[in-house]
C-alpha cells in the first residue's frame, strides 16, 4: 500500500492506538490519531484524503456509533472499520447493516487488521460505477435505502475480485440472489455457478455431493462420481446454510480452502481445484464459535469479504417501492389493468415487521392482488395477521364509514367465493386457510355459497 493513503485511528485507549501506530506505519500507511470521537470529527474537518476510519466501539462521551452515523451525512464514502469487545459485537454488527466496511473483535492480531485494511482499500480502488441503483436486477430486489445502495456498491465491487465471500442475513432476504449476481459480474461468470444447500444435505450425503466418490467406495456407490467442488473448476461454488455442516465437513472443507486439493471418496490421489466460494448463513456464526460448533479457522477462511443484508424491517423506505413493483408485476403476468396500493394499504406494509422479509412482502402483494376489488389493494386484502389484531380499519372507499374486523373478514371470505364461484375449496386456497376452517367462517357468518356459483 502506498503512504498517501491515511488511515485515521480513534481509541480512548492511548497504549492502543500507539500500537495500532506503529503497526499501520510499519504497513507504509500514514495515520492520524485521535482519543475521541471529537478530535476524530475535528481531524476529518481538517485533513483532506483520509481515507479510511478504523474506531473503537465504545469510548467515553460521543460512542464510535454516534460518530459513524455523524460522518455518513458528510464522508459517506469513508470507509469505517470498527474495534469492538465481545460484549459490543451485536453494535458493530448493526454498524455493518448501515454501511460500516467491517469490524474486528478485540483482543485481534494486528496482521488480521492489515489485511482487512488493504481488502477494504482494495475494493474501494476497485470501482464500483456509477449511477443509479436499479430497484431491481439478476433476480434480487434491492429497493432504494441507502443501506441497500451501499450493499449494491460492494455487490459490485466484490465481483470484480477473486476474494471468497460470506453472506449473512434472514431467511428470506435473497442471500442466493446475492451469490447469483457476484458470480454474473465477476470474472468467472462464463464458468460453472454450482449451489450447495447445506441445510438440507445430510450429513452422510453432503461428503458425497462435494467431493465426489470412486465406484465402489461405499454401499450402493455403483460408478464414480464427480463432485460438486470440481464441477465448480474456474468457476464459483455457493454454499448455502454453511453454519449448518457438521464438524468433520468443516475439517474438510477447511483443508480444501487452504490448498485447493481435494480426495474424492475412495481415492488415493489428490485433484486441484480453482474454484471461487461464496458461503451464506442466517445463523450467528461469532456465537456458533463461542459454543464450538463452527471452527473459527474455517470462519476465517470463508469471510474473505462480509456481505450483510439488512432485513426489510429496518429499510421502512424501501417496503412500498417494492410492493409497487410486486403489484405491476402481478398485473402485467395477469393480462390485468394496473394495481394500486391504498393509501392505508401502504400504511399497514410499512408498519409490518416483516418475519419472511421480501419473499413474505411479495407473497402478501399477491394474495392481496386476488382479493382486491376495482385493481385498488386495500388493508383487508392483504392477509396480514396485524389488521386482524386491530378492533377497526378505516376504508378509503367513496362513502364509506369504518369497518370492524369481522365485517372486513366476511367481505374478504365472500370475495374469495365469487373469484372461485362457490366453491369452498377453492376459496379456502385463495385465503391460504384450510377447508375445514373455511367451512367454518362460511357457517360463522351465514354465508351462502351457492349464491356465487
Amino acid at each position: 500500500m502506498s503512504a498517501a493513503h491515511k488511515i485515521l485511528i480513534v481509541d480512548d485507549d492511548a497504549s492502543i492506538l500507539e500500537v495500532l501506530g506503529e503497526r499501520l506505519s510499519a504497513s507504509n500507511f500514514k495515520v492520524l490519531k485521535a482519543r475521541d470521537a471529537a478530535g476524530a470529527e475535528q481531524i476529518l474537518k481538517g485533513q483532506n484524503g483520509v481515507d479510511l476510519l478504523v474506531s473503537d466501539i465504545k469510548m467515553p462521551g460521543k460512542s464510535g456509533m454516534e460518530l459513524f452515523t455523524d460522518i455518513r451525512q458528510s464522508l459517506p464514502d469513508l470507509p469505517v472499520i470498527f474495534l469492538t469487545a465481545h460484549g459490543t459485537i451485536p453494535d458493530a454488527v448493526e454498524a455493518m447493516k448501515l454501511g460500516a466496511a467491517d469490524y474486528i473483535a478485540k483482543p485481534f492480531d494486528g496482521k488480521d487488521l492489515i489485511k482487512k485494511i488493504n481488502t477494504v482499500m482494495a475494493l474501494r480502488g476497485a470501482g464500483a460505477g456509477s449511477g443509479a441503483v436499479p430497484l431491481v436486477e439478476s433476480g434480487f430486489y434491492w429497493g432504494t435505502s441507502h443501506a441497500m445502495k451501499h450493499l449494491y456498491s460492494m455487490v459490485k465491487k466484490v465481483a470484480a475480485t477473486q476474494v471468497n465471500v460470506l453472506i449473512l442475513g434472514e431467511s428470506g432476504v435473497g442471500k442466493e440472489r446475492i451469490a447469483g449476481c457476484i458470480h454474473k459480474n465477476s470474472p468467472r461468470k462464463k464458468h460453472p455457478y454450482m449451489v450447495v444447500d447445506c441445510g438440507s444435505t445430510p450429513a452422510g450425503i453432503l461428503e458425497s455431493e462435494l467431493f465426489g466418490h470412486l465406484k465402489g467406495a461405499f454401499t450402493h456407490a455403483v460408478k464414480d462420481k464427480v463432485g460438486l467442488i470440481q464441477a465448480a473448476d474456474s468457476g464459483t461454488l455457493f454454499l448455502d446454510e454453511i453454519g449448518n455442516i457438521s464438524h468433520d465437513m468443516q475439517c474438510r472443507l477447511l483443508r480444501f480452502l487452504e490448498d485447493k486439493k481435494i480426495r474424492q471418496v475412495g481415492a488415493v490421489q489428490e485433484t486441484t481445484v480453482d474454484c471461487r466460494v461464496i458461503a451464506a448463513t442466517n445463523a450467528d456464526l461469532s456465537l456458533s464459535i463461542e459454543e464450538g460448533n463452527f471452527r473459527q479457522d474455517l470462519y476465517y477462511r470463508l469471510k474473505g469479504i462480509t456481505l450483510t443484508i439488512p432485513p426489510l424491517r429496518d429499510r421502512k423506505e424501501d417496503v412500498y417501492p417494492l410492493a409497487d413493483l410486486f403489484a405491476e408485476n402481478y398485473g402485467k403476468t395477469h393480462g390485468i389493468d394496473r394495481l394500486h396500493i391504498s393509501d392505508a394499504a401502504v400504511k399497514v406494509l410499512e408498519e409490518h415487521p416483516w418475519p419472511g422479509n421480501v419473499r413474505e412482502l411479495k407473497n402478501t402483494i399477491q394474495a392481496g392482488a386476488v382479493l382486491c376489488q376495482n385493481q385498488v389493494i386495500e388493508p383487508w386484502d392483504l392477509q396480514i395477521e396485524s389488521i386482524r389484531e386491530n378492533a377497526v380499519l378505516t376504508s378509503d372507499l367513496p362513502g364509506s364509514q369504518t369497518f370492524s374486523i369481522e365485517q372486513s373478514e366476511k367481505d374478504t371470505i365472500i370475495r374469495a367465493l365469487k373469484k372461485s364461484r362457490g366453491i369452498q375449496k377453492e376459496a379456502a386456497d385463495l385465503l391460504g386457510i384450510s377447508k375445514r376452517a373455511m367451512h367454518y367462517k362460511v357457517k360463522k357468518y351465514e354465508i351462502d355459497p351457492t349464491v356465487y356459483k
